[in-house]
């Protein structure tokens, strides 16, 4: 199921949540739309939905115009963030409700219902109650529900959010192979770069109710189209007049040309690797530089020891505003 959204805005009093916003997502991808909180990702998802109508602007779902259609008729499954589980209900009632409310017969509830939960491996905990179950295991109930009317469009408002690292790290793992097993398009809304980053096709970066940018996870990652998507994808420091991330400066303990010198302020070891802070001879702002333990050690950098900073050929970098 394809999604296009045309021009669409929206706003809430004097706050402009969206503006003339467009983006366009192919059957069959999986979408992250990233930004920071307050930026209008859960607004955009919220009109694909029909849960919010736009005060202008298009909204086609397989090239049909549903900008006015109603949720219940767009044949869309949702999660978010907070699922509200029948808390009275079973795993296995749970994941069966919508099909008995389309009216589906018996027989094939319960091989819909038996096939799902062997997907999202809760199969051994059908007769459990959702108090039962980690924050995990509801999650993924909450999939199964949404996937059993078999809808063209899932929609998943950060739907991990309240989990802890561990589980978050081990449940995306688990959408992206659940996404190519069942091939529904998916967007998802997230303000976790390294989870955009590691499971979408697609990300769409949104901030201030506008599209900075969108493309693939390499394309945004290694062509930024701007300052922000830059530093939102990933971490930067600022080399001289230009941002570059800190794994693609390049030290040196010898004077070079073109580079920058400066003072090791700072030495912090974060396992295999370690983040120096160093601080420009020139009085500019201090820069962060990414190197592993065997460049220290081989570099024999310490707090104090004076380097020279440039950047290696392939860097990616963005001129900072004058």
């Amino acid at each position: 199921m394809s999604i296009q959204c045309q021009n669409v805005s929206k706003s809430f009093g004097d706050f402009h949540a969206l503006q003339d916003v467009t983006v366009e997502i192919d059957s069959g991808q999986l979408t992250a739309v990233l930004g920071p909180s307050g930026g209008g990702k859960s607004t955009l998802l919220r009109i694909i939905a029909g849960l919010e109508t736009a005060d202008s602007g298009t909204v086609l779902i397989e090239g049909q115009d549903v900008t006015h259609v109603l949720a219940r008729d767009r044949g869309i499954g949702f999660v978010f963030q907070h699922y509200a589980a029948f808390t009275h209900m079973t795993v296995w009632e749970n994941v069966a409700f919508g099909l008995k409310i389309q009216k589906t017969p018996k027989e094939k509830i319960r091989g819909r219902v038996n096939d799902l939960l062997n997907l999202v491996h809760l199969d051994g905990l059908a007769k459990r109650y959702p108090s039962e179950l980690s924050g995990g295991q509801r999650q993924r109930m909450a999939l199964a529900r949404a996937l059993a009317v078999e809808p063209g469009l899932l929609l998943l408002d950060e739907p991990f959010g309240a989990l802890d690292v561990k589980v978050r790290q081990e449940l995306r793992d688990w959408l992206r192979r659940l996404h190519d097993e069942v091939h529904t398009t998916t967007i998802f809304v997230t303000h976790d770069q390294e989870e955009a980053m590691e499971i979408a096709d697609q990300i769409i970066v949104i901030n201030a109710g506008r599209v900075e940018q969108a493309g693939t996870p390499d394309t945004l990652y290694d062509r930024p189209a701007n300052q922000f998507v830059m530093g939102f994808l990933g971490p930067v420091t600022q080399l001289g007049d230009r941002m570059v991330r800190p794994h693609d400066i390049r030290v040196s303990t010898q004077p070079e040309a073109g580079a920058q010198e400066a003072v090791v302020d700072r030495l912090t070891s974060l396992g295999f690797e370690t983040r120096i802070v160093a601080r420009p001879t020139n009085n500019g702002s201090p820069v962060t530089v990414q190197l592993t333990r065997n460049q220290i050690n081989e570099l024999n950098l310490q707090v104090g020891s004076r380097v020279y900073l440039s950047t290696y050929p392939t860097a990616q970098q963005v001129s900072m505003p004058a």
